[in-house]
């Protein structure tokens, strides 16, 4: 399937980023955006970002992975290991992991090419923007979102990637009985999303399901050692 980009007769959105009832607020950032770059991600992002980038265009698929695939979106893939599992566990999809976390994207990256996995691409940069600029409305398998910054700080909590407005748009850009998957073992970040997805009223919600083929390295075994629950939910339109 090709798209020329978001129709704006479908989406909820206008063209400035703001919802109807004036809840959007894409400037407001989601992340932080800091690291240090070394000589090995810079030589890895300018030998292999050329390859794996998707263009910041309207998505096309078929001319992104060279077949028409169904697309999967993982929002913050940090150093890959669930967009790499994911996309070695459905070959038949593609996977575009989204991150602005330079040394991360750099080094999934030069995972991706060692395992020789061909169905992964990236856009370094802020998800939100990709998804309202490049993204049409039911084009997407799956959103991906584990382990989000909790933002914990209650005068933060307007950071956290989950409200009204992002639901709104994930939900836009997903295909029919397509869905989102969410992950945190932040107890406080887990009521957010509750609280969100019960306020909007039009998704349909399962929680404690865990993909197996996730794998856990990262902020999972972290929250485990530590003694913290991890949060699933599945998020879909209701009545799909």
């Amino acid at each position: 399937m090709t798209s020329s980009g978001p129709d704006p007769h479908k989406t909820p959105l206008t063209d400035t980023g703001i919802t109807p009832d004036g809840r959007y607020r894409a400037t407001v950032r989601t992340f932080t955006p800091r690291w240090r770059m070394s000589p090995l991600t810079e030589e890895r992002m300018a030998t292999l970002l050329p390859r794996y980038a998707v263009p910041t265009t309207a998505l096309d698929p078929a001319a992104v992975f060279g077949r028409d695939l169904p697309v999967v979106l993982e929002i913050g893939s940090g150093y890959g290991e669930a967009a790499i599992a994911y996309a070695e566990a459905q070959p038949d999809h593609g996977v575009i992991a989204a991150e602005v976390h330079v040394p991360g994207v750099a080094a999934m990256m030069a995972k991706a090419e060692d395992r020789g996995v061909d169905n992964l691409r990236t856009h370094r940069g802020d998800a939100i923007e990709y998804l309202m600029q490049c993204v049409g409305s039911d084009q997407l398998e799956a959103v991906h979102l584990f382990f989000p910054d909790p933002w914990p700080k209650a005068k933060h909590a307007k950071r956290r990637f989950v409200q009204q407005d992002t639901l709104d748009l994930v939900l836009d850009r997903l295909r029919p009985g397509g869905h989102l998957l969410v992950a945190t073992d932040h107890a406080a970040y887990a009521e957010h999303v509750r609280g969100q997805l019960a306020q909007h009223g039009g998704v349909a919600v399962v929680e404690g399901e865990r993909p197996a083929w996730r794998p856990t390295i990262g902020f999972e075994d972290k929250g485990t050692a530590a003694g913290r629950e991890i949060h699933e939910f599945r998020v879909w339109a209701k009545g799909e």
